[in-house]
C-alpha cells in the first residue's frame, strides 16, 4: 500500500508515513527534532488534534490526516492530562482501599475537590490525614512506575458487567441507558472507568501535581499549564468553598447529584417539579441577600461575575426584592462610564483592552458616586459603542432618602473602580454558574463549560452569532476573566450560584443544533464535540415550565425584564 500524506501543525510540514502509523512515532520524531533544534526536550507530547478530533497517542493513521501535536500548555491537552490525574487519583484510591468510593465533587480553582467515604457498610476509613498520605504515596508510586492508559472498545453490555460488581452504581446506571452496541472503556492496570475524554499515554507523564486534606475532604492540585513545571497557585476561598457546600445541600433536596439521578427524575415524568424546586430555591436566596443588602445599611451594591453567569438578571430579580423591602431602587451601568477609545489602553497586539478597569473612566465615576450619596443631582453619560465615546443626553439621576443604587458590571468588585466611596455604604455581590452537574464519581462537567453552552445559545438569539464564532471567542473571555473578576470574587459580602440543575436539559434542545453545525476545519470542533458528548447523556426537558423572570430567560428568550 502507497504512503499517506499528513500535515503537522506544529512544523507546518507535509510528511509521507506508512499506514497504520501511530500519533506517537509522529510525537517521538517531533520530540527528537525540537531537543535537536533547541537543545532542550520539549513538553511530553500528551496526544493530538487528528483533523480536529482529540486521539490519544495510540491513534494509528490510515488516511490523509491533518494533526496538531497536543502538550499541556494546549487547552485540549491540559484536559488530558487532568483526565490523567483524576484516573490516577481513582486508581490510587481503589488500590489503597478496594472498599471505598472516591468522589470528585467540583473543580475549586485549578484544581479538584473530593471526597472518600466508605462503599460499603462494615468498612471503616482511617483517619483523614493517613488517607491522604496513603494515597499519595500510591500516586508517586504509579507516576514512577510509568503505568500506560489503555482503552479497549468492547460491547456495551460487556462493559456494563464489567463494572457493576466495582461500587459505581451511578456509572453503571449510564450505561444502562445508553443507546450504542459498543463502548471505549478505560484502564490503568487492572482498574475500569469511563473517562468522559481522552487521556494522557501513561502515568509517567503526569509529573507536576499534589494530593492533600482541604476542609472534610482532599484537593487534588494540577499543573499550570503556562507553567508545567510548576503547580497552579492555590489561595483559600473560604466563600466560594461555602457556595458549593450550599450547592450540595441543593443537590440532595432535589435529588440530582449525578447525570443518572437527574435522567431518572425526568424519565418519571418529574422535570416540571424539579424547575419548580429549583427556581423557588433561587427567590429564596434573592430575597435572603437583600434583607442582607437591609440589615447592612448600604446604599450602594455592587454586582459582579463571569460572562454568562446571570448577571443582569440576578441584577433585576434583586432589584424586585429590595423594592419588597420599601427601597426606592436605581440601577447604574459601568457600560456607560468607558473612556473614548483614543484614551482606551490596548494590549500588546496593539487591540484596545475592553476588559481592562482602566477602560472605564473611573475618576468620573467616583464623583458621580460621591454627588449621588451627598444629595447632588448628576448627570449620568451614556456610551456610543459604534462611535466609540461618550454623550450626554439628559439623563439625570438623583438619589431620595430611600434609595439604593444597584451597580451592575464585571469589574464591580475590583478595589480600584470605587477607591473613593466609603466603604460602609457598599454591599458586594458575586454571580456566577459555580457549580456542576456530575457526570459520576469521576467526571464532571465544568461550570466554564456551563457558562459556555449558556453564551452559545444566547449568541445565537440575541445576536445572530453561530457557535463557531462563540467559541472562537471564548478562551480571550476566559483569560480576561482569569485577569480582572477571579482575582476579586472573596471581596463579595455574598456569593449567588445561579447555576440551575435542569438548565443543561433545556439548553441542549438549543445548544446541540448549534454545535454540529461548527466545521470541522477549525480547532473549535474539537470543544463542540466534547460538549456534545456530555449533552447526548442528558434527556431533555421542555422549557415551557420556565417563569419568564428565570436567569434561563436571559440565554433562550422571552424574559420579563428588558436586556
Amino acid at each position: 500500500m502507497s504512503q499517506i500524506e499528513i500535515v503537522l501543525v506544529n512544523t507546518g510540514k507535509r510528511m509521507k508515513v506508512e499506514p497504520g502509523t501511530p500519533v506517537a512515532q509522529l510525537a517521538e520524531d517531533y520530540v527528537k527534532q525540537k531537543t535537536a533544534e533547541d537543545g532542550k526536550a520539549p513538553w511530553p507530547i500528551l496526544g493530538a488534534l487528528v483533523n480536529n478530533e482529540v486521539e490519544p497517542l495510540q491513534y494509528r493513521i490510515y488516511t490523509p490526516k491533518v494533526v496538531k501535536l497536543l502538550d499541556i500548555r494546549d487547552r485540549q491537552g491540559f484536559r488530558m492530562y487532568r483526565n490523567a490525574l483524576c484516573f490516577m487519583l481513582y486508581t490510587a484510591v481503589h488500590d489503597c482501599y478496594p472498599k471505598a468510593q472516591l468522589s470528585i465533587d467540583h473543580s475549586l480553582q485549578n484544581g479538584f475537590y473530593c471526597r472518600i467515604t466508605s462503599a460499603v457498610e462494615d468498612f471503616e476509613l482511617p483517619n483523614q490525614m493517613e488517607v491522604c498520605s496513603t494515597v499519595r504515596e500510591r500516586m508517586i508510586s504509579m507516576q514512577e512506575q510509568d503505568i500506560p492508559f489503555t482503552t479497549e472498545t468492547m460491547l456495551l453490555n460487556d462493559a456494563t458487567e464489567l463494572i457493576r460488581p466495582r461500587h459505581m452504581e451511578k456509572t453503571t446506571y449510564i450505561l444502562e441507558h445508553l443507546r450504542q452496541l459498543y463502548i471505549e472503556m478505560n484502564f490503568l492496570g487492572d482498574t475500569v472507568h469511563k473517562v468522559n475524554g481522552k487521556l494522557a499515554p501513561s502515568t509517567g507523564c503526569i509529573t507536576t501535581w499534589d494530593f492533600r486534606t482541604y476542609e472534610d475532604g482532599y484537593l487534588l492540585l494540577c499543573a499550570d499549564p503556562e507553567h508545567p513545571d510548576k503547580l497552579s497557585m492555590f489561595s483559600d476561598t473560604p466563600k466560594l468553598f461555602a457556595i458549593f457546600r450550599e450547592h450540595h445541600r441543593w443537590v440532595d433536596l432535589l435529588h440530582t447529584p449525578t447525570v443518572s439521578d437527574y435522567n431518572r427524575i425526568v424519565y418519571n415524568g418529574g422535570g416540571q417539579q424539579m424547575i419548580l424546586l429549583a427556581e423557588a430555591l433561587h427567590e429564596k436566596k434573592y430575597a435572603e441577600i437583600a434583607e442582607q443588602v437591609k440589615q447592612s445599611g448600604a446604599k450602594m451594591v455592587l454586582l459582579a461575575g463571569p460572562s454568562s453567569s446571570g448577571k443582569t438578571t440576578s441584577c433585576r430579580r434583586l432589584s424586585v426584592q429590595l423594592s419588597v423591602l420599601g427601597y426606592d431602587v436605581n440601577q447604574l451601568s459601568l457600560d456607560d462610564y468607558f473612556l473614548g477609545r483614543e484614551y482606551t489602553p490596548k494590549l500588546p497586539n496593539g487591540e484596545y483592552d475592553f476588559e481592562s478597569v482602566d477602560a472605564l473612566d473611573i475618576p468620573l465615576l467616583n464623583k458621580h458616586l460621591n454627588a449621588l450619596f451627598n444629595g447632588e443631582e448628576v448627570k449620568i453619560p451614556t456610551y456610543d459603542f459604534i462611535k466609540g465615546e461618550p454623550f450626554y443626553s439628559g439623563k439625570t439621576l438623583k438619589l431620595g432618602p430611600r434609595s439604593i443604587l444597584v451597580v451592575e458590571g464585571i469589574h464591580a468588585l475590583n478595589p480600584k473602580l470605587t477607591a473613593e466611596i466609603d466603604e460602609s455604604l457598599k454591599f458586594k455581590v458575586y454571580v456566577s454558574a459555580l457549580t456542576q452537574l456530575a457526570i459520576d464519581d469521576l467526571n464532571i462537567l465544568h461550570g466554564t463549560d456551563n457558562r459556555l453552552v449558556r453564551r452559545i445559545v444566547r449568541d445565537n438569539n440575541y445576536r445572530g452569532w453561530n457557535a463557531y464564532q462563540t467559541l472562537k471567542r471564548w478562551p480571550e473571555v476566559v483569560r480576561g476573566e482569569r485577569k480582572h473578576i477571579f482575582p476579586y470574587q472573596e471581596n463579595a459580602n455574598v456569593m449567588f450560584n445561579s447555576a440551575l440543575l435542569y438548565e443543561l436539559g433545556v439548553l441542549k434542545r438549543y445548544a446541540e443544533p448549534l454545535l454540529k453545525q461548527v466545521p470541522e476545519d477549525c480547532e473549535e470542533y474539537s470543544i463542540a464535540k466534547q460538549l456534545l458528548n456530555f449533552s447526548e447523556l442528558l434527556l431533555p426537558i421542555d422549557d415551557k415550565f420556565i417563569p419568564h423572570n428565570s436567569i434561563m430567560r436571559e440565554f433562550l428568550g422571552g424574559s420579563t425584564f428588558e436586556y
